[in-house]
């Protein structure tokens, strides 16, 4: 039961194929055995605290001040290892411990925000597309937020373009009740949909942040700086805010700067570090 489990999960994650023969038993066990390390250690590490806050800042192009930062989850193993997302927030969503780490994220940052300094400074939380399907999330990001009195519009919440227009409907009456809350909202990845203009109109929200992939080869390809143009024309006339993610050289950002993008982020504006090592 266990390999044909295994097996369907190979299935689906071929888009163009319904079924997956699994090579060898070999294969399967060792797969298995990979996979359930994966979802004991998630689980272990919400129990013993093993996970971490990262901090990137958002830099305002104007006059490069830090209006607010990104949060980035990292997780220590028990021997001290950091793992980074990509290896454990995919197992996370496939078993259902994802809605469980966001709570715990959300519920970190705004204690954060509640011991800054500057009662100024924001953060953007990311939420995955099945904290959308979660129907008390707007309660909890309240009740978080009036137990810890920290403003709502000190919270930005982030989730990628994907997943809100996966689920069109559920999404934008989830993002509109955290709106109401007085939480902002950013859509993440802007640009590799289909029909991303047309997301613009249907959804919440007060940031755009285009996806990094026009931005990385902005500098040396011609049709990447006129997405980048078209998306930020089209949602500065929607009202909306747009950030430039993985910015990682100076020359940028006097092209961002022209094309009144108001937002850079990337290594060059600052890398990630221990959200402990902040003196906000």
């Amino acid at each position: 039961m266990a390999s044909a489990d295994l097996a369907m999960y190979k299935a689906k994650e071929k888009s163009t194929r319904k079924w997956h023969l699994l090579s060898s038993v070999h294969e399967s066990r060792e797969q298995l055995q990979e996979r359930a390390y994966w979802v004991e250690l998630i689980r272990s590490s919400l129990a013993g605290g093993r996970f971490t806050l990262m901090l990137q800042p958002i830099v305002f192009l104007e006059d490069l001040s830090i209006k607010h930062y990104e949060v980035l989850l990292r997780m220590h193993d028990e021997n001290g290892r950091l793992h980074m997302p990509g290896s454990f927030i995919p197992v996370a969503e496939r078993f259902g411990l994802i809605v469980e780490i966001d709570r715990w994220v959300v519920r970190e940052a705004i204690s954060l925000l509640s011991k800054f300094r500057n009662d100024r400074t924001s953060l953007a939380i990311n939420l995955s597309g099945q904290s959308l399907h979660d129907d008390t999330i707007k309660h909890f990001i309240e009740h978080e937020l009036d137990n810890r009195k920290v403003s709502p519009s000190r919270i930005i919440v982030e989730i990628t373009e994907t997943a809100a227009v996966a689920d069109l409907a559920t999404a934008r009456n989830v993002l509109q009740e955290i709106s109401d809350l007085g939480c902002r909202i950013a859509l993440d990845d802007f640009g590799v949909g289909f029909s991303s203009f047309h997301y613009l109109d249907q959804l919440p929200s007060d940031y755009i942040k285009i996806d990094g992939s026009f931005i990385q080869h902005m500098m040396s390809n011609d049709k990447d700086r006129l997405i980048v143009k078209s998306i930020a024309d089209i949602a500065k006339g929607f009202g909306k805010e747009v950030i430039a993610e993985f910015v990682d050289q100076e020359a940028m950002i006097e092209i961002l700067k022209s094309y009144d993008i108001a937002y850079a982020q990337g290594y060059h504006m600052g890398r990630p570090a221990e959200a402990a090592s902040f003196n906000i």
